[in-house]
């Protein structure tokens, strides 16, 4: 017994020695981006504010809510999440083969031979009884290919996890996006109404002049036609509002009239949205989004994949065997008398296989060639992004600032007309114009501003927004390789 022990004692130490590996070191691609971000933008990120909280980025009560119901309710933040459970099984699998299988068996065994069909000419019956633990074919990785195999497997797991990590942020900056543009149209429809409602009292107050013979059939037709206009435009807003609201119902997974206890809102004034950035060189940032992570583990295990079929080349050793006991009688089936043992290595040399392994072997670094130009890809399109809403963030501030300048001057000068015109010092031509351009003013700083803001809400995605765990642990493992 005592040498049977040893004997599966030295089975699965060899069995757990490690070869050499034909898996290439793997070496992260330098990222092809410029060294500083376009503009001015370095010098303005001395107070810079790191997107790791939504929470605190998004300071409206009303959108925390919605971007809480938002991540737990969104079918597609699930079947992501799923899509990790599977990767991390998957993983689970492959890495089990690393390690041999070892299974506890116990089995009877009975047959009978007729005397007609027996050498002897007498009856046979035997029976046998057998117990003991087995080793399932496990194969010696001497040249590292189920290594290879499950670094390929770890590779696609941690990429699924940082791509569903990548959802989570767009689904964030997404639902932001969705509320402002709610509030937006909301706004901008208040407005609409109020302008409606003026032209309404305007057009009433041009027939009874009308009618007095004061005001002539111009003036009327004038009225009437900006009131219209006016009801038209108020139309094509609540339109647009609707469009808002499913949008959001979307994103949110459920409409949101069913969402209880929602907290009041901010307007789009009140917003406070962090207009800060992450200050640092653009590799250093960009690295860190979840995106960029799952491109590179994509890579890691693309270049796994070939150490892999590079083993295929060399021989590949697989052990078998069994100890236990056997006896024809139950009752004495664990006596000293009956131990036995079995083991079975097998070798397997490929001789000849019409180029397959060599094909293999190419498309494996093909494979790695088309990774590598897609992480570069993804960085480039990473920085282009960031570069995108920085730009947009300061020249839409430019924007804003002049937008509401501008109204604030139609306004006054719409008070001014109007008061002109119930002095009878100017006529309804001149306060009809001072209207539109006081409505058109009012209605492009309230878009203007929700530019601004959805370019800042946008800016937490492109940073890579929260450090939760799930992600850190990604960044750490990509940094490891």
């Amino acid at each position: 017994m005592i040498k049977t022990t040893s004997k599966i004692t030295l089975i699965v130490m060899a069995a757990l020695m490690n070869g050499c590996s034909m898996m290439p070191k793997y070496e992260r691609p330098a990222a092809p981006v410029p060294a500083a971000w376009p503009g001015n933008v370095q010098s303005r990120t001395d107070h810079a504010l790191a997107p790791n909280d939504w929470q605190k980025y998004f300071p409206d009560p009303r959108l925390q809510a919605l971007i809480a119901a938002a991540l737990e309710n969104n079918r597609d933040l699930r079947i992501a999440t799923a899509r990790i459970a599977e990767a991390r099984a998957q993983y689970g699998i492959q890495h089990a083969d690393r390690f041999p299988s070892v299974n506890l068996t116990a089995s009877r065994n009975a047959s009978l031979t007729p005397a007609s069909a027996s050498i002897t000419g007498n009856a046979l019956h035997i029976q046998r009884y057998d117990a003991g633990l087995s080793l399932v074919s496990y194969e010696l990785d001497f040249w590292g290919r189920v290594s290879s195999l499950d670094a390929s497997a770890k590779a696609s797991y941690l990429s699924t996890e940082a791509a569903q990590h990548a959802f989570r942020l767009s689904l964030i900056a997404d639902v932001a996006n969705a509320y402002l543009s709610l509030l937006e149209m909301s706004e901008r429809t208040q407005l609409a109404v109020k302008t409606v409602r003026t032209r309404a009292e305007t057009k009433e107050l041009i027939s009874r002049r009308r009618t007095l013979g004061v005001s002539g059939d111009l003036d009327f037709f004038q009225a009437e036609g900006a009131y219209q206009a006016a009801l038209a435009e108020r139309a094509n807003l609540e339109r647009q509002q609707a469009a808002a609201e499913n949008l959001l119902d979307l994103l949110m997974g459920r409409p949101v009239v069913e969402l209880k206890d929602l907290p009041a809102g901010r307007s789009l004034a009140e917003q406070d949205i962090s207009s800060d950035v992450v200050s640092g060189m653009p590799a250093d940032v960009l690295l860190q989004r979840p995106d960029v992570l799952a491109a590179e583990q994509k890579l890691i295990a693309a270049n796994a994949n070939i150490g892999a079929v590079r083993a295929a080349f060399f021989p590949r050793i697989s052990l078998t065997g069994s100890a236990g006991v056997a006896s024809s009688d139950l009752s004495g089936l664990f006596d000293s008398a009956n131990k036995t043992w079995t083991f079975l290595p097998a070798l397997s040399l490929p001789l000849f296989n019409a180029g397959r392994a060599s094909a293999n072997v190419d498309v494996a670094e093909a494979r790695k060639v088309i990774a590598v130009a897609e992480y570069e890809r993804t960085i480039q399109q990473a920085f282009r992004e960031v570069a995108d809403l920085l730009n947009a963030r300061d020249k839409l501030s430019e924007q804003l600032a002049a937008q509401q300048a501008n109204a604030d001057v139609q306004k006054q000068r719409l008070h001014l007309v109007d008061a002109r015109y119930k002095a009878g010092i100017a006529n309804h031509l001149e306060v009809l114009d001072a209207q539109r351009e006081s409505f058109a003013a009012n209605q492009g700083a309230a878009q203007v501003r929700r530019l601004w803001l959805s370019a800042s809400a946008q800016l937490y995605k492109a940073l890579g927004g929260e450090g939760d765990e799930s992600a850190a642990g990604t960044r750490q493992e990509a940094s490891a390789k």
